[in-house]
């Protein structure tokens, strides 16, 4: 078993069209040297989506980035400053190109959830988690959102 060490990285950006690939370098890299390689696909795909959706619901594309290891997997979460809330979509039609990516970060998150900040602006974060042979645990999506004051702990 692997020592637990805590660790973290973080990040301020302005999303342009080439940032997800990137940023999903840079998630690779710490998933290596975290020696979860296996998480790498889903926590990828998950990051892309949040930061596509920063670039399409965001006016000024800022945000913040924040990749923390814990003891069981990873945890990201993007900030910013709307207090638009990302939501599944009720139906979806097949022909749209837009309105997946909360359905896909439903399915490769363990677990996932907004908390909003009472002056403004919201997190949206998402869990991967590995078991001890690489596998996920179980899902349990969290759609609800928290209300927090900025500089409060984050569950």
């Amino acid at each position: 078993m692997n020592e637990y060490i805590p660790a973290q990285y973080a990040m301020r950006l302005t999303v342009g069209s080439h940032a997800p690939r990137h940023i999903r370098r840079i998630v690779r890299s710490f998933l290596e040297e975290w020696r979860m390689p296996e998480l790498s696909d889903a926590v990828e795909l998950g990051v892309t989506e949040l930061l596509a959706n920063v670039v399409r619901h965001v006016p000024d594309r800022r945000c913040a980035l924040l990749l923390l290891r814990q003891r069981t997997g990873v945890r990201v979460e993007v900030t910013d400053s709307s207090d638009e809330l990302p939501r599944l979509p009720d139906t979806l039609d097949a022909e749209s190109e837009n309105g997946r990516g909360l359905l896909l970060l439903d399915a490769v998150a363990d677990k996932w959830g907004v908390s909003l900040w009472s002056g403004g602006g919201k997190t949206v974060w998402f869990e991967c988690g590995a078991g001890p042979y690489g596998e996920r645990g179980p899902s349990s999506p969290s759609r609800l959102p928290e209300r927090h004051s900025p500089g409060a702990a984050q569950s």
